[in-house]
């Protein structure tokens, strides 16, 4: 009796690890003041294990979280940028999001442009900042575009996730309201 509890627990452990495993993919998706590790998309696996040992470094961890709050506490753009830059890790994709997030807030739409497309070359699947660059195309009047990145959000997570919400609320605004968001 007591080898077949162990199965069981066994089995029941084990299906609620695989089970557990895309809610906390989601979980990371929807941004925190942790950089995600960078998605498999990568074929360089070598370029993949530095980026990711970078976000298990305490100092990287204590800078990043450090302009975050820079940003979304103080709405300190500017600070958040050179705070960012510092840590040298702008290839990771979390890093050079939040950086093209802080360009786009001081309006400053074509070097944010540079760093949301540096930060998907570095994760294609990264879905922050699909969801930040399409709302950089809404703000530049690009809705088709800002539609096709909705899709992208809708196939890395889902409709339920707090990015693609957020990028389907701001499509349905009507066109040409100047909404920032």
């Amino acid at each position: 009796m007591t080898k077949v509890a162990i199965r069981l627990l066994t089995l029941a452990m084990f299906t609620a690890a695989t089970l557990a495993g895309p809610m906390i993919s989601a979980a990371k998706a929807a941004g925190a003041d942790t950089p995600s590790p960078p998605t498999d998309s990568s074929k360089d696996k070598k370029k993949k294990r530095d980026r990711s040992s970078s976000i298990e470094d305490q100092k990287f961890l204590d800078g990043y979280r450090a302009a975050y709050a820079t940003i979304y506490d103080r709405h300190d753009y500017a600070s958040a940028i050179t705070q960012l830059k510092a840590l040298g890790r702008d290839d990771v994709a979390d890093v050079a999001n939040l950086i093209g997030y802080s360009y786009r807030k001081l309006g400053d739409y074509k070097v944010s442009q540079v760093w949301y497309e540096r930060a998907l070359q570095a994760d294609p699947n990264h879905v922050r900042t699909w969801q930040y660059y399409g709302l950089w195309q809404l703000e530049q009047g690009n809705r088709e575009t800002a539609e096709y990145h909705l899709s992208r959000i809708k196939d890395i997570c889902g409709t339920e996730c707090a990015e693609y919400k957020s990028l389907a609320t701001a499509l349905e605004q009507p066109a040409g309201t100047g909404l920032v968001y």
